[in-house]
């Protein structure tokens, strides 16, 4: 396997690895998770050069922070830490926002406890709240950056104005988004926004929750636990569609020889230097499937090819259930 280029996000500095690994799912939502094998793969992760590990309060709650932090512990230099704030938990499974300065400040140090480390690389506000203003917030973020406890700052599923109005109060670096092949909604407007402030993009998702790499299932096959069980895309007609959508990247591959997720991940990466996709997974197969898309080149007709088969109204059904869609920043 060739060497994990690096990447820059935003133009304050922050390099990392060209493919990070997200670590949700070691957690939370895509079924029972293994500390053991978690833990393997994020130090194979070190090993093949990803540097960018993405975790968050929210995801467990709180566990998948302890299990990153345990993980990292002893490599801490190595690697780039990126969390998130912006949810009040109180035990239920009721999703309230909440990025009061004061709460900010609190998730910080929690934060930091849990991760076993001095300073978070990348703190990110987890979702938009309208009830505070994006001034307010930031003003609390870069505080923690003057105190050193944070070094970048980011946010997640925010909107054109929501972006400018945080860069104009200290400058953002990353913007974490859904983007790839299978949702498209970010090109209109956000990425030449991006473009236009220097802001990385870190897209989450990028494998479409395992359309893109052919191994989706239907909802009802996924236990209640898992997050795919109510996706809209994977209901019903949707899924027919989308599975029918999705087959031209497998038929790609297998002229690439390469695997249907590492031509989705090419694509992500060949469509901006800035961007820096996260897959997740808790397996180190998957793990190092996914860090050898760095390596599949894709050229200009490739890449026009997958844009008019894979359009941005290629896929059927929200991306979302209502609930969780009012918490995107549009």
């Amino acid at each position: 396997m060739t060497e994990l280029p690096t990447r820059r996000l935003g133009s304050q500095g922050l390099e990392v690895g060209g493919v990070g690994l997200g670590c949700m799912g070691m957690s939370q939502f895509y079924g029972p998770g293994d500390d053991r094998e978690s833990i393997a793969t994020i130090h194979r992760a070190i090993d093949l050069g990803v540097t960018l590990f993405d975790t968050a309060e929210v995801y467990g709650p709180f566990a998948n922070e302890k299990l990153v932090g345990k993980a990292l512990e002893g490599r801490r230099d190595r690697v780039v830490i990126a969390t998130k704030f912006g949810f009040r938990i109180d035990g239920s499974d009721r999703v309230a926002l909440d990025s009061r300065p004061e709460h900010i400040r609190d998730v910080a140090e929690a934060s930091l406890r849990r991760l076993r480390t001095d300073r978070i690389d990348l703190f990110y506000q987890h979702r938009v709240d309208p009830a505070v203003p994006i001034e307010d917030v930031v003003g609390a973020m870069s505080d923690l950056v003057r105190e050193g406890k944070v070094l970048y700052l980011g946010l997640s599923e925010a909107g054109e104005n929501t972006i400018r109005r945080a860069h104009a109060v200290h400058p953002i670096s990353a913007l974490q988004s859904e983007y790839s092949l299978w949702e498209r909604n970010l090109e209109a407007r956000i990425i030449p926004l991006l473009r236009e402030l220097g802001i990385g993009l870190v897209p989450f998702s990028p494998l479409g929750r395992g359309f893109l790499t052919g191994t989706a299932k239907r909802a009802e096959e996924y236990p209640e636990s898992d997050y795919r069980h109510r996706d809209p895309r994977f209901q019903g007609a949707n899924f027919e569609a989308n599975m029918a959508a999705a087959s031209v990247v497998g038929e790609i591959a297998a002229r690439k020889q390469a695997t249907p997720g590492q031509i989705a991940l090419a694509w992500l990466l060949h469509k901006g230097s800035g961007f820096v996709p996260i897959p997740g997974t808790k397996r180190r197969t998957y793990l190092e499937e996914n860090v050898a898309a760095a390596s599949v080149e894709l050229d200009g007709q490739a890449m026009a090819h997958l844009d008019a088969v894979l359009p941005p109204d290629a896929v059927a059904g929200e991306r979302y259930r209502p609930e969780q869609m009012a918490l995107v920043d549009r």
